[in-house]
Protein backbone atom coordinates (compact mmCIF):
# COMPACT_ATOMS: atom_id res chain seq x y z
CA UNK A 1 0.00 0.00 0.00
CA UNK A 2 1.34 3.60 -0.53
CA UNK A 3 0.11 6.82 1.11
CA UNK A 4 -0.40 10.12 -0.01
CA UNK A 5 -0.64 13.41 1.71
CA UNK A 6 -3.10 16.69 0.93
CA UNK A 7 -2.22 19.91 2.89
CA UNK A 8 -4.69 22.66 3.60
CA UNK A 9 -3.00 25.12 1.31
CA UNK A 10 -3.53 22.37 -1.47
CA UNK A 11 -0.09 21.07 -1.76
CA UNK A 12 -0.10 16.84 -2.78
CA UNK A 13 3.32 15.03 -1.01
CA UNK A 14 3.69 11.21 -1.74
CA UNK A 15 4.65 9.29 1.40
CA UNK A 16 7.51 7.58 1.45
CA UNK A 17 7.58 3.69 1.89
CA UNK A 18 4.80 2.86 4.24
CA UNK A 19 6.76 0.53 7.69
CA UNK A 20 2.90 -0.13 8.49
CA UNK A 21 -0.02 0.90 8.40
CA UNK A 22 -3.70 0.29 10.16
CA UNK A 23 -6.83 0.52 7.78
CA UNK A 24 -10.01 0.31 8.84
CA UNK A 25 -13.44 0.44 6.71
CA UNK A 26 -16.80 0.46 8.11
CA UNK A 27 -18.48 3.08 5.65
CA UNK A 28 -20.82 4.46 8.11
CA UNK A 29 -20.35 5.43 11.80
CA UNK A 30 -18.03 4.76 14.08
CA UNK A 31 -16.07 6.24 10.90
CA UNK A 32 -13.71 4.63 8.75
CA UNK A 33 -10.13 5.35 10.07
CA UNK A 34 -6.19 4.53 9.52
CA UNK A 35 -2.59 4.81 11.03
CA UNK A 36 0.12 4.65 8.92
CA UNK A 37 4.23 4.81 9.54
CA UNK A 38 7.24 5.89 7.57
CA UNK A 39 10.68 6.76 7.65
CA UNK A 40 10.71 10.25 8.85
CA UNK A 41 13.60 13.23 7.62
CA UNK A 42 13.25 16.65 8.87
CA UNK A 43 12.41 18.07 5.38
CA UNK A 44 8.72 16.58 6.36
CA UNK A 45 7.73 18.50 9.13
CA UNK A 46 6.11 21.62 7.04
CA UNK A 47 4.29 18.84 5.30
CA UNK A 48 3.12 17.26 8.26
CA UNK A 49 2.31 20.44 10.18
CA UNK A 50 0.13 21.56 7.51
CA UNK A 51 -1.79 17.39 6.47
CA UNK A 52 -4.81 17.92 6.24
CA UNK A 53 -6.30 14.65 3.84
CA UNK A 54 -4.69 11.50 3.03
CA UNK A 55 -5.29 8.85 0.74
CA UNK A 56 -4.33 5.37 0.62
CA UNK A 57 -3.60 3.12 -2.61
CA UNK A 58 -3.29 0.02 -3.30
CA UNK A 59 -1.74 -1.19 -6.99
CA UNK A 60 -3.32 2.33 -8.08
CA UNK A 61 -6.76 1.68 -6.60
CA UNK A 62 -7.74 4.02 -3.88
CA UNK A 63 -8.38 2.26 -0.89
CA UNK A 64 -9.02 4.74 1.44
CA UNK A 65 -9.99 8.97 1.06
CA UNK A 66 -9.85 10.37 4.59
CA UNK A 67 -9.24 13.11 7.07
CA UNK A 68 -5.77 13.91 8.78
CA UNK A 69 -6.76 14.10 12.70
CA UNK A 70 -2.78 13.37 14.39
CA UNK A 71 0.51 13.01 13.50
CA UNK A 72 3.83 11.99 15.55
CA UNK A 73 7.26 11.72 15.01
CA UNK A 74 9.41 9.38 17.27
CA UNK A 75 13.37 8.87 17.74
CA UNK A 76 13.71 5.63 18.91
CA UNK A 77 16.17 2.20 18.61
CA UNK A 78 14.81 1.71 14.99
CA UNK A 79 15.41 5.54 13.75
CA UNK A 80 13.34 8.21 13.27
CA UNK A 81 9.53 7.65 11.94
CA UNK A 82 6.54 9.43 11.51
CA UNK A 83 2.68 8.14 12.11
CA UNK A 84 -0.43 9.89 11.02
CA UNK A 85 -3.78 8.66 11.61
CA UNK A 86 -7.42 9.71 10.89
CA UNK A 87 -10.77 8.99 10.14
CA UNK A 88 -13.02 8.90 6.76
CA UNK A 89 -15.12 11.82 5.76
CA UNK A 90 -17.96 10.98 8.00
CA UNK A 91 -15.89 12.78 10.16
CA UNK A 92 -16.33 15.76 8.78
CA UNK A 93 -20.07 15.26 9.24
CA UNK A 94 -19.42 14.24 13.18
CA UNK A 95 -17.48 17.00 13.90
CA UNK A 96 -19.92 19.70 12.88
CA UNK A 97 -23.38 20.65 14.43
CA UNK A 98 -25.96 22.06 12.91
CA UNK A 99 -28.13 24.88 13.68
CA UNK A 100 -31.86 23.99 15.05
CA UNK A 101 -33.84 24.02 11.76
CA UNK A 102 -37.28 22.89 10.53
CA UNK A 103 -38.41 21.80 7.23
CA UNK A 104 -41.72 20.99 5.60
CA UNK A 105 -41.68 18.14 2.49
CA UNK A 106 -38.02 18.41 2.92
CA UNK A 107 -36.01 16.41 0.25
CA UNK A 108 -33.11 14.26 0.72
CA UNK A 109 -31.50 16.58 -1.95
CA UNK A 110 -32.12 19.69 -0.08
CA UNK A 111 -30.47 17.84 3.31
CA UNK A 112 -27.57 17.02 1.27
CA UNK A 113 -27.07 20.90 0.36
CA UNK A 114 -27.42 22.10 3.50
CA UNK A 115 -26.01 19.20 5.81
CA UNK A 116 -23.33 18.24 3.87
CA UNK A 117 -22.13 19.99 0.51
CA UNK A 118 -20.75 22.65 2.73
CA UNK A 119 -18.43 20.34 4.22
CA UNK A 120 -16.43 19.28 0.92
CA UNK A 121 -18.08 16.43 0.60
CA UNK A 122 -19.49 15.64 -2.98
CA UNK A 123 -21.66 13.00 -2.77
CA UNK A 124 -21.84 9.76 -5.55
CA UNK A 125 -25.51 8.66 -5.12
CA UNK A 126 -28.85 10.00 -3.50
CA UNK A 127 -31.83 7.97 -3.32
CA UNK A 128 -35.38 10.23 -4.33
CA UNK A 129 -36.58 10.85 -0.95
CA UNK A 130 -39.16 13.28 0.52
CA UNK A 131 -40.19 13.92 3.92
CA UNK A 132 -43.94 14.48 3.26
CA UNK A 133 -44.43 16.08 6.70
CA UNK A 134 -42.66 17.85 8.83
CA UNK A 135 -39.17 17.37 9.59
CA UNK A 136 -37.04 18.88 13.05
CA UNK A 137 -33.17 19.22 13.20
CA UNK A 138 -32.76 19.76 17.28
CA UNK A 139 -30.10 21.98 18.42
CA UNK A 140 -26.92 20.72 19.43
CA UNK A 141 -27.43 17.60 16.46
CA UNK A 142 -24.30 16.84 14.23
CA UNK A 143 -24.94 17.20 11.09
CA UNK A 144 -24.43 13.55 10.62
CA UNK A 145 -27.13 12.97 12.88
CA UNK A 146 -29.42 15.48 10.82
CA UNK A 147 -28.28 13.32 7.62
CA UNK A 148 -29.07 9.74 9.30
CA UNK A 149 -32.19 10.79 10.86
CA UNK A 150 -33.65 11.65 7.46
CA UNK A 151 -32.63 8.81 5.75
CA UNK A 152 -33.85 6.43 8.61
CA UNK A 153 -37.16 7.92 8.64
CA UNK A 154 -38.41 8.65 5.65
CA UNK A 155 -35.76 6.20 3.22
CA UNK A 156 -35.54 3.21 5.63
CA UNK A 157 -31.44 2.78 4.87
CA UNK A 158 -28.51 4.12 6.34
CA UNK A 159 -25.82 6.77 4.71
CA UNK A 160 -22.14 5.24 3.91
CA UNK A 161 -19.62 6.36 2.39
CA UNK A 162 -17.44 4.88 -0.36
CA UNK A 163 -14.07 4.35 -0.25
CA UNK A 164 -13.27 7.22 -2.30
CA UNK A 165 -14.56 9.92 0.38
CA UNK A 166 -17.94 10.13 -1.93
CA UNK A 167 -21.47 9.89 0.31
CA UNK A 168 -23.64 7.16 -0.57
CA UNK A 169 -27.18 8.57 0.45
CA UNK A 170 -29.09 5.19 -0.96
CA UNK A 171 -30.14 1.71 0.08
CA UNK A 172 -27.36 -0.45 0.03
CA UNK A 173 -27.11 -2.41 -3.09
CA UNK A 174 -25.22 -6.32 -2.95
CA UNK A 175 -21.81 -5.78 -4.46
CA UNK A 176 -21.86 -8.80 -6.06
CA UNK A 177 -18.36 -10.12 -4.60
CA UNK A 178 -18.79 -13.39 -2.42
CA UNK A 179 -16.21 -14.37 -0.84
CA UNK A 180 -16.33 -18.22 0.79
CA UNK A 181 -14.02 -19.31 3.72
CA UNK A 182 -14.02 -22.55 4.51
CA UNK A 183 -11.96 -24.93 6.87
CA UNK A 184 -9.36 -25.62 4.05
CA UNK A 185 -8.59 -22.13 4.05
CA UNK A 186 -5.67 -20.55 6.00
CA UNK A 187 -8.14 -19.06 8.76
CA UNK A 188 -5.43 -17.18 11.01
CA UNK A 189 -8.48 -16.99 14.01
CA UNK A 190 -12.33 -16.93 14.26
CA UNK A 191 -14.20 -15.98 16.92
CA UNK A 192 -18.38 -16.15 17.51
CA UNK A 193 -19.50 -13.50 19.63
CA UNK A 194 -23.13 -13.46 20.90
CA UNK A 195 -24.36 -11.01 23.10
CA UNK A 196 -28.02 -10.29 24.34
CA UNK A 197 -26.98 -7.33 26.51
CA UNK A 198 -29.33 -4.83 25.43
CA UNK A 199 -31.50 -6.24 22.91
CA UNK A 200 -34.71 -4.68 23.17
CA UNK A 201 -37.95 -6.79 23.48
CA UNK A 202 -40.31 -3.92 23.40
CA UNK A 203 -40.27 -0.22 22.11
CA UNK A 204 -42.79 1.99 23.52
CA UNK A 205 -42.94 4.89 21.29
CA UNK A 206 -45.11 7.66 23.07
CA UNK A 207 -46.53 10.82 21.93
CA UNK A 208 -47.34 13.10 24.47
CA UNK A 209 -49.14 15.89 22.42
CA UNK A 210 -51.61 13.53 20.92
CA UNK A 211 -51.66 10.86 24.12
CA UNK A 212 -51.15 8.29 22.10
CA UNK A 213 -48.60 4.97 22.49
CA UNK A 214 -47.57 2.25 19.93
CA UNK A 215 -45.35 -0.77 21.00
CA UNK A 216 -43.30 -2.76 18.55
CA UNK A 217 -42.21 -6.43 19.59
CA UNK A 218 -39.03 -8.38 19.56
CA UNK A 219 -40.87 -11.91 19.37
CA UNK A 220 -37.12 -13.79 19.01
CA UNK A 221 -35.53 -12.60 22.26
CA UNK A 222 -39.04 -12.29 23.90
CA UNK A 223 -38.90 -16.22 23.23
CA UNK A 224 -35.42 -16.57 24.52
CA UNK A 225 -36.60 -14.92 27.54
CA UNK A 226 -35.29 -11.69 27.55
CA UNK A 227 -37.09 -9.16 29.03
CA UNK A 228 -35.55 -5.52 27.80
CA UNK A 229 -38.56 -2.39 27.11
CA UNK A 230 -37.18 0.99 25.89
CA UNK A 231 -39.55 3.80 26.01
CA UNK A 232 -39.30 7.13 23.30
CA UNK A 233 -40.94 9.92 23.39
CA UNK A 234 -41.66 11.60 20.08
CA UNK A 235 -42.31 14.80 18.57
CA UNK A 236 -46.11 15.30 17.75
CA UNK A 237 -45.56 16.52 14.26
CA UNK A 238 -44.70 12.67 13.84
CA UNK A 239 -46.80 10.38 11.26
CA UNK A 240 -47.75 7.32 12.25
CA UNK A 241 -45.50 5.55 9.51
CA UNK A 242 -42.62 7.17 11.50
CA UNK A 243 -43.53 6.60 14.87
CA UNK A 244 -44.00 2.85 13.80
CA UNK A 245 -40.66 3.05 11.83
CA UNK A 246 -38.93 4.58 15.06
CA UNK A 247 -39.94 1.42 16.81
CA UNK A 248 -39.07 -1.07 14.67
CA UNK A 249 -35.72 1.14 13.95
CA UNK A 250 -34.66 0.93 17.82
CA UNK A 251 -35.01 -2.79 17.94
CA UNK A 252 -33.02 -3.83 14.74
CA UNK A 253 -30.10 -0.94 15.77
CA UNK A 254 -30.33 -3.46 19.29
CA UNK A 255 -29.69 -6.73 17.36
CA UNK A 256 -27.02 -5.47 15.34
CA UNK A 257 -24.23 -6.92 17.55
CA UNK A 258 -26.11 -9.53 18.60
CA UNK A 259 -24.51 -12.39 16.43
CA UNK A 260 -20.95 -11.19 15.51
CA UNK A 261 -18.13 -13.59 13.89
CA UNK A 262 -14.86 -12.03 13.24
CA UNK A 263 -12.08 -14.04 11.03
CA UNK A 264 -8.55 -12.98 10.53
CA UNK A 265 -6.98 -14.33 6.93
CA UNK A 266 -3.76 -13.11 5.64
CA UNK A 267 -3.74 -10.78 3.23
CA UNK A 268 -4.89 -7.20 2.56
CA UNK A 269 -8.21 -5.72 1.24
CA UNK A 270 -9.81 -9.07 0.45
CA UNK A 271 -13.47 -7.78 1.34
CA UNK A 272 -14.90 -4.65 2.21
CA UNK A 273 -18.36 -3.48 4.22
CA UNK A 274 -21.71 -4.73 2.22
CA UNK A 275 -19.60 -7.74 0.65
CA UNK A 276 -21.16 -11.22 1.02
CA UNK A 277 -19.15 -13.63 2.81
CA UNK A 278 -20.19 -17.54 2.35
CA UNK A 279 -18.99 -19.30 6.02
CA UNK A 280 -18.18 -22.84 6.76
CA UNK A 281 -16.62 -23.78 9.48
CA UNK A 282 -17.78 -27.30 10.18
CA UNK A 283 -14.95 -27.53 13.06
CA UNK A 284 -16.43 -24.36 14.97
CA UNK A 285 -20.01 -25.32 13.98
CA UNK A 286 -20.23 -21.72 11.85
CA UNK A 287 -22.20 -22.03 8.63
CA UNK A 288 -24.18 -19.52 6.83
CA UNK A 289 -24.35 -15.80 4.59
CA UNK A 290 -22.87 -13.29 5.90
CA UNK A 291 -22.33 -9.84 5.53
CA UNK A 292 -19.06 -7.43 6.20
CA UNK A 293 -20.12 -4.87 8.53
CA UNK A 294 -16.05 -4.06 9.23
CA UNK A 295 -12.93 -4.86 7.44
CA UNK A 296 -9.26 -4.21 9.33
CA UNK A 297 -6.71 -4.21 7.10
CA UNK A 298 -3.58 -4.46 9.19
CA UNK A 299 0.42 -4.84 8.27
CA UNK A 300 4.08 -4.94 10.07
CA UNK A 301 7.60 -5.90 8.75
CA UNK A 302 7.03 -8.91 11.50
CA UNK A 303 3.76 -9.73 11.23
CA UNK A 304 2.92 -9.54 7.23
CA UNK A 305 -0.31 -8.45 6.00
CA UNK A 306 -3.51 -9.40 7.61
CA UNK A 307 -7.39 -8.58 6.96
CA UNK A 308 -9.53 -9.25 10.16
CA UNK A 309 -13.69 -9.59 8.82
CA UNK A 310 -16.54 -8.70 11.51
CA UNK A 311 -19.56 -10.57 9.76
CA UNK A 312 -23.22 -10.28 10.27
CA UNK A 313 -25.64 -12.46 9.07
CA UNK A 314 -27.66 -11.29 6.40
CA UNK A 315 -31.07 -9.92 6.90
Amino acid sequence: MTGRIFTADHHVYELPALLSWNVTHTGTVPCDSYTVTFVYQKEMAPVLKMAAGFTAFQDGVTMLRATVDEYAVELGAGGMTATVSGRGFAARLLDNESRPVTYQDATLAEIIRRHVTPYGIQCGEAADVRAGSVFTVAAGVSQWRALEDFCLIYGGFSPRFARDGKLLAAPERDSGKVLTIGDDDPVLSCTLREDHYGVLTEALIIDKTRNLSYSVKNPDMIAKGGQCRRVIYTPGNRTWAAIRYTGEYQIKKSREDEKTVTVTLPGNFLAFPGDRVSLNLERMGISGDFRVAEAENTFSARKGATAALTLKERG
